[in-house]
């Protein structure tokens, strides 16, 4: 099989091995090879219910429903690419689908006003009443301000954290009430920074339910920057520089 061949395996037990109520596969949006791994996971998984970064509550329940619209509720949500993650929906076998991305009208709240208010009357149990570290945050802010290629004021990088903080809570908490809808195991599909092990989705759960057993799987391109439970590396995917336009202006 193609992907068996392209995929290196770098540290943690079998998927299957691993009997983890939750399993977080991380990915690099527009990276095809990812999308086959986790394509991959998802038929030795075999998950009861499989949360999206990608879509919606609303969107995900009317693919649910019917999955003929799957494709047209992807569109719908902004989310590009849809082709190369038609392998991971042909891969859902009977998991119910779970949207747990965030109306842009909601995030720019959570960047002005902050995350505890938008996320509701459990913001203290995950964590989004509390700064977070000093030396975090730092790191954090330094990331985001790379990752939107140095063309913003760094000062302006601590409300993006934020809405990485109210986005990985909000992906941990859609995975939790799946939980304890369908039963294990549930999986998770989000790109790399929210499946981080050290402050992502995996580290929301184990502070909001200790009890609760979680797995990630990065699926990165080149060495891993970013703690996983496991790490697959996967050809770097071929895309013009995201950061050409903003830095000739």
């Amino acid at each position: 099989m193609r992907v068996a061949a392209l995929l290196l395996c770098l540290a943690g037990p079998a998927l299957a091995e691993t009997q983890a109520d939750i399993v977080i596969l991380g990915e690099v949006h527009d990276n095809a090879d990812a999308h086959l791994g986790q394509a991959e996971e998802l038929r030795a998984l075999k998950p009861t219910a499989v949360v999206f970064e990608m879509l919606t509550a609303d969107e995900a329940a009317k693919a649910d429903a019917d999955r003929s619209v799957i494709a047209e509720a992807w569109e719908t949500s902004g989310w590009r690419d849809f082709p190369i993650y038609q392998p991971i929906i042909e891969a859902l076998g009977e998991a119910r689908i779970i949207g747990a991305a965030a109306p842009r009208d909601t995030i720019s709240a959570v960047y002005s006003d902050g995350a505890a208010a938008q996320f509701g009357a459990d913001a203290a149990r995950f964590g989004l009443d509390q700064p977070l570290p000093a030396d975090q945050q730092s790191a954090r802010e330094q990331l985001q301000f790379q990752a939107h290629c140095e063309a913003m004021p760094l000062e302006t990088m601590a409300g993006m954290v934020v809405v990485q903080r109210y986005r990985d809570a909000v992906f941990a908490r859609a995975a939790l009430e799946a939980l304890q809808t369908y039963g294990p195991p549930v999986a998770v599909i989000a790109g790399n920074g929210h499946a981080r092990t050290d402050w992502g989705v995996p580290a929301v759960i184990a502070k909001t339910a200790p009890g609760v057993t979680t797995h990630s799987i990065g699926f990165v391109e080149g060495e891993p920057d970013m703690p996983f439970d496991e790490t697959r590396i996967v050809p770097t995917a071929t895309r013009d520089d995201p950061c050409a336009s903003l830095q000739s202006n």
